[in-house]
């Protein structure tokens, strides 16, 4: 059961990483639930379909613009532990401003998996205030 939950989670990230956002709804559970650390533009938690509604700014729109290729855009995700509905991942935040400064911080997720779709996900940096200040430094440019 959690070789199902981990192939879920991983194929989620692919689609993540290539803007597919037709490959991860069809992954995502109807109630799913993102977590993000309440010091980002997008961070506290949202569910959907208020996730794709809300006027705040959402993870996808303020990470575009500083992941202009693949290889901003790769997170590398590595399973770490899994259980029947829970699977945990390391993988990187990665972008690059207007004058070139590269960001690359590791993030630690804790995934939940329901009925076959991606239910939660909460995310843990393990440098939100670098990963913030990068984050500032390129919405001035």
């Amino acid at each position: 059961m959690s070789e199902a939950s981990i192939d879920v989670v991983l194929r989620a990230f692919k689609a993540v990483e290539m803007r597919d956002a037709h490959a991860f709804a069809d992954l995502a559970h109807p109630e799913i639930e993102f977590c993000w650390p309440p010091v980002f533009p997008y961070g506290s938690a949202t569910r959907a379909p208020n996730a794709a509604t809300r006027e705040r700014p959402t993870w996808e729109s303020t990470w575009t613009p500083v992941q202009p290729t693949e290889g901003e855009r790769r997170m590398d995700p590595r399973v770490v532990a899994a259980s029947d509905h829970e699977v945990v991942v390391l993988w990187h935040q990665r972008g690059v401003d207007a004058a070139g400064e590269r960001f690359d911080g590791e993030v630690l997720g804790l995934y939940e998996v329901r009925d076959g779709k991606l239910a939660r996900a909460q995310m843990f940096y393990f440098d939100p205030a670098a990963a913030l200040d990068f984050l500032i430094r390129a919405s001035n440019q």
